[in-house]
């Protein structure tokens, strides 16, 4: 990817570990390990009991099993990397990979932002007309809007590798974080990238931007909804179908928002501040969203219950 780039450009990028805790970096090895497994376990439970289970095969499960993916790849994403600082304390990253990493990450990214919308529009479609949600919301429609939000991803992020190419990176080659991201591979150019800092700026607003101003605009809607059904049972009943994808969208955006006014304003921070915050977004929705859908959704949470009851017999057999 990287032939036209001059002699001078390194061939390896440096990935960083937490700052200040280099001596104790083995032992986090244990916590970092756990995430993944629950992240990989958690949003795998969830595929194969949506799968496996009819009743479960519904517009709102199959929204939520294009969470788990976009959770799973989200975490496959960043595994490589941030396992080989840990477990081998391997810093190096090859810039191609480098490259192909962040272009993963970020498409991963606005895929479950997108999802995020669209189980919004789910829960308002659910609350507003209940009675016609299956046959606005047929299996066909929902399989277009995911394909349509797969694709949307994947080429709105296609430019970017595209324009890292045009590049030249100089010395020192030390990327701020366990992973790759487009702003921090970027600030290691020494030639002009306001074209990479256009587009990036105008991807995150046309997706994750415009993405959360429809969230809200949605609840808006959800909530006017509720005030104008008469029960009081019937109003939390309805609010109570939304908490999960509220927890859901706050666990995405609250870190995401926050990595990006540390990038934006806050270059005097202490490097561990974007360490962490970077650390979290990657990292914590992958692990609380199956928590959550689990916790918060009886009926997932019921026939996650039955499966392993219904294995612990024959296991004591």
């Amino acid at each position: 990817m990287l032939s036209n780039l001059t002699v001078d450009s390194p061939a390896v990028f440096l990935l960083t570990g937490i700052p200040g805790l280099e001596n104790v970096q083995s032992w986090l090895t244990i916590p970092l390990c756990t995430m993944y497994m629950v992240a990989v376990l958690g949003n795998c439970t969830i595929l194969f009991i949506i799968h496996t289970e009819p009743s479960l095969h519904q517009p709102m499960y199959y929204f939520l099993s294009m969470l788990a993916l976009s959770d799973l790849g989200l975490s496959v994403s960043t595994m490589p990397t941030m396992l080989s600082i840990f477990l081998l304390n391997s810093r190096e990253v090859n810039v191609n990979s480098c490259i192909a990493q962040l272009y993963f990450i970020h498409t991963f990214s606005l895929m479950e932002s997108a999802v995020l919308l669209a189980m919004a529009l789910d829960r308002f479609v659910a609350i507003q007309q209940p009675l016609r949600y299956t046959s606005i919301l047929t299996d066909s429609t929902v399989l277009r809007i995911g394909l349509a939000f797969a694709v949307r991803s994947a080429f709105m992020v296609m430019p970017t590798p595209i324009l890292l190419r045009r590049l030249q990176f100089c010395l020192p080659n030390v990327l701020s974080h366990s992973f790759c991201l487009h702003q921090d591979v970027m600030k290691l150019s020494c030639s002009d990238r306001r074209i990479n800092s256009i587009l990036g700026l105008f991807v995150v607003v046309s997706t994750m931007g415009l993405d959360s101003v429809l969230i809200v605009l949605s609840y808006i809607l959800i909530i006017s909804t509720v005030l104008g059904i008469a029960s009081r049972e019937e109003r939390l009943k309805a609010l109570n179908t939304c908490v999960s994808h509220i927890c859901a969208v706050l666990i995405f955006y609250v870190p995401m928002i926050g990595i990006s006014m540390i990038h934006r304003f806050g270059k005097h921070a202490s490097p561990l501040v974007h360490v962490l915050m970077a650390d979290v977004y990657v990292l914590v929705p992958p692990v609380m969203n199956p928590i959550v859908y689990s916790v918060k959704t009886k009926q997932i949470r019921r026939r996650i219950l039955l499966r392993f009851h219904r294995q612990r017999p024959r296991e004591e057999h």
